[in-house]
């Protein structure tokens, strides 16, 4: 077994039940839970471990000496992700540092004091860039339009320049298995394309390596660990944006599968990690124009079928 591989085999901490006085994560202030509850909650904290641990030892996600930069929105993903992968890092084959950073965008009511209040007490390195980002989407967006796409597009840019300028070889992101379906299906629908969000990507640019420790994870098990460990939420609906409509409604889609058809969804990430060129019709993936037979080829069984 390789050290990446013991990434995914690594004992869970029991932080629901009690955690030194001196603990660096905020797991501590869980609050007091019963008996059932507290088995509940080891499970819950054990299977996200696991599954982190899978992702990160599958895709190469972070190797010795890694400063990976944790980009951390104030949202329960994000937070669930901060919060898993310090819990790894003390008990991993490897050392590896990570740097949390939030990207205050300028919204109106953002509340600047929560994050820092809550990674002061981490005792993590972090970093809050101030970037008016909502001017610019404001300026451009109509009223009413959603402003997501956009306002992603911005973060990404200033999110990966932050990268380079702090030397972090890795940027995490707090996508879950949840998201990558979802976009697979939305590119299907809408954008005419065959592909979701990898676990690990090459940015356009060439200069930074951006992973999805959370790519395993499922987001009802990420809302009952924020739940469970009381993590300061930050809205993402500051900006007045509209929900996007089109996420939602395949959202709501896939929930109606699963409820039909349990392990639809397993399935259908499953299918994400077992593409078939062949069998697909992109023909810069599979030279679909030079196929020929090959005469002497071995001739396989085929039962006769009886037309009659």
């Amino acid at each position: 077994m390789t050290d990446l591989a013991l990434f995914s085999n690594i004992a869970p901490i029991d932080t629901a039940s009690s955690a030194p006085a001196d603990a660096p994560e905020i797991a501590k202030h869980v609050p007091e839970l019963s008996k059932k509850e507290r088995t509940e909650f080891n499970k819950l904290q054990k299977r996200l471990r696991r599954l982190t641990g899978e992702a990160i030892a599958d895709y190469n996600m972070i190797e010795a000496g890694d400063r990976v930069m944790v980009c951390l929105s104030g949202g329960k993903d994000s937070y669930g992700m901060l919060d898993i992968l310090m819990s790894l890092q003390r008990s991993a084959p490897i050392e590896f540092d990570l740097v949390a950073v939030n990207l205050d965008q300028k919204q109106p009511g953002f509340p600047e004091d929560v994050l820092p209040a809550y990674l002061d007490k981490l005792g993590i390195e972090y970093h809050i860039v101030e970037k008016d980002t909502y001017s610019i989407v404001k300026s451009i967006i109509p009223e009413g339009k959603t402003t997501c796409g956009l306002c992603s597009r911005l973060r990404r840019g200033t999110l990966y320049d932050f990268a380079q300028q702090i030397g972090a070889t890795k940027i995490a992101l707090g996508h879950h298995r949840d998201d990558i379906i979802e976009t697979l299906f939305l590119n299907m629908f809408f954008g005419g394309s065959l592909k979701a969000m990898p676990p690990k990507l090459l940015s356009d640019d060439k200069r930074n390596i951006v992973i999805r420790p959370l790519a395993y994870c499922e987001e009802k098990d990420l809302i009952a660990y924020a739940e469970h460990k009381r993590f300061p939420i930050i809205p993402c609906n500051l900006c007045g944006s509209q929900e996007n409509l089109q996420r939602q409604a395949t959202k709501d889609m896939l929930r109606d599968w699963e409820r039909k058809f349990p392990g639809r969804i397993e399935s259908i990430f499953g299918a994400i990690t077992n593409v078939v060129p062949s069998q697909l019709a992109d023909n810069t993936l599979f030279d679909f124009a030079n196929l020929k037979t090959e005469p002497g080829a071995a001739v396989d069984s085929i039962p006769a079928i009886n037309l009659n």
